[in-house]
Formats: C-alpha cells, structure tokens, sequence
C-alpha cells in the first residue's frame, strides 16, 4: 500500500504515456521460489491475495491519495497489474462489485487469476457472480460491522444463505474481532472470514477512545493486530487477513514492510492467508511482496 509521503511525491510526478511501473524497477523481479498456497474449499489459492482498495482510489490516507490511486489505474494499467501478479506467483485477487464500473477493474482476457468478491447487496449477488465469476463472496467489513452494531447481524447471515445457494464460497468480512467471534459462537455455515487487522469502526461499535488526535481518514491503534490474531487463531475456518501494512503507515521502510509480513504470517493458522493492497507506481510492491511471502509464508513443519 502507498504511504501518504509517497502519495504526495506521486502529485508532482510525470510518467510518460505508456510507461508502466514495473518497465521502471526491476530490482524485485528475480524472484526465487515457489509462491505458498493456501487451501478455500475445492480451490488451491495463493497465500498472499492482492487487494483491490488501491484500483479503487480507497488509499485510507485521505483525497489527495484517493485521487491518484484512482488516476493511476487506468484499464491498461490494471490489465498490467493483474498480469505482473499471476507472474509473480500470486493468483489469487480479492476484488469488490461496483455495479457498472466492475469490469473496469477485472483481469484481461485469459487471465488465470482467482477472484474473491466483497459486497453487501444480496439482490445483486446473480449480477456479481455474472460479470465477475468469482471462487467465493464475501460480505463487505464495514456494512457488516454496522449491522452487528446495529442488532442485525441475521441480514448478514442471510447475505451467507444465499451465497451458498449459488454454490460458491461464501465468506464475512469484519473490522471489529467481535463480529467474528459472535458468528463462530452461532457456529455460522460460513466457508471463510476477510479480517481486519485494525478496528476501524469503534465509532460504529460504540467503543471509541476519547483520545485527542488529528486522523488521517481513519484511527489505526497499534496493538489491534494482536487482539485480532487471538481471535483468528481460535476460529475454524480460513481466514483472510487484510490491512496487515495499516493503509500504508507500515511503510515508512522495506525493513518495516517486511516485519509486518513477518509479524502476520507468523500470528495466523497454516490454513490463512494475507490480503495485500498494492499500488507500483514508485516502486515494485508486486515483486517485492511475493518474495516477501516467499521467503515467510511458507509453512514450518
């Protein structure tokens, strides 16, 4: 994920037509190694999942880095991310539906990547499975986390239903560990969980600290990944773990960026994999995040 500082370098950069990030870095691409995968029901992913935030302009680091997120991925730009990642190993992309605008951020034609969707609207799950023809459905964190607050968590339960009923995979995505632990205590007959590593919807949950800050966008407080990990490691099925850079303020360093891939794949179960946002305009993240996962993901006997 870009970093705010980085962000505001982009702003005063020129890239010419048709140059490509990894046309300009290549410093990552000798990649050694077999990338680790991961089993999802009848499905052998990568254990590392590029996340779609950074194609959609979401940089949780405020407008200035939405927008050029958002200007960079152009659709030959994002035909030429998807094409760098299944090069480096990671077949696996965790997208969202956007209506009229997902194919926009889809793969180019003969493209072998794996596509997990998120999404909250159950009367648009048929369009979603059309256009995307994705291995699995996950309902969104943040509406999911606001419907638990909100004493309605059987309206994401039934999102679960009827995704099973299309016989894919389906999944929940929550910030908040408690939306999680609710559902494995109801012992849902959900087939995985996107889960954040940071609790950003406090406010929704009605547990935010009263603590004076200027934020950028969103609170990331420092310890939430352990209380996370404590409850990924106890639940059953898979998990998918995302924001393990914290939006970007993870990489102040390649040595930080690695420590967190470290810190993530050491916390969570065999069966679980990571989540990764990824935006080369500067730098080749594609590559260097496969080696990071190449050389820490892979399971210790």
């Amino acid at each position: 994920m870009i970093s705010a500082a980085a962000a505001m370098g982009l702003m005063g950069t020129t890239i010419a037509d048709g140059e490509l990030p990894s046309d300009r870095d290549v410093k990552f691409r000798q990649s050694s190694g077999p990338m680790p995968t991961i089993v999802l029901g009848k499905h052998i992913i990568s254990r590392l999942i590029s996340g779609c935030n950074p194609i959609l302009g979401y940089s949780y680091m405020g407008p200035f880095a939405d927008r050029a997120m958002k200007e960079y991925f152009t659709r030959e730009r994002v035909i030429r991310f998807h094409y760098d990642c299944e090069k480096a190993g990671i077949i696996t992309h965790q997208m969202s539906y956007v209506g009229n605008e997902t194919s926009h951020h889809l793969p180019g034609p003969g493209s072998g990547r794996q596509l997990i969707c998120l999404m909250s609207e159950i009367d648009k799950i048929e369009d979603a499975i059309k256009i995307i023809n994705p291995i699995g459905l996950s309902h969104h964190g943040g509406v999911t986390d606001r419907l638990f607050a909100g004493g309605k968590s059987e309206v994401v339960h039934d999102f679960v239903k009827a995704v099973r009923d299309k016989g894919i995979l389906a999944g929940v995505s929550a910030h908040n560990p408690d939306c999680i632990k609710q559902i494995a205590d109801e012992d849902w007959d959900v087939d995985f969980f996107m889960t954040c590593f940071y609790f950003l919807t406090r406010k929704i949950a009605g547990k935010a600290v009263d603590i004076p800050t200027l934020e950028i966008s969103h609170p990331f407080f420092k310890d939430d990944p352990k209380i996370m990990v404590k409850v990924i490691q106890q639940v059953k099925q898979p998990c998918l773990v995302y924001k393990i850079l914290g939006a970007g303020r993870q990489c102040s360093s390649q040595e930080m960026v690695r420590s967190a891939f470290q810190f993530a794949f050491e916390n969570i179960k065999p069966v679980d994999g990571i989540i990764v946002g990824m935006c080369p305009w500067y730098f080749d993240q594609i590559g260097a995040n496969a080696q990071y996962a190449k050389d820490l993901g892979m399971h210790k006997s």
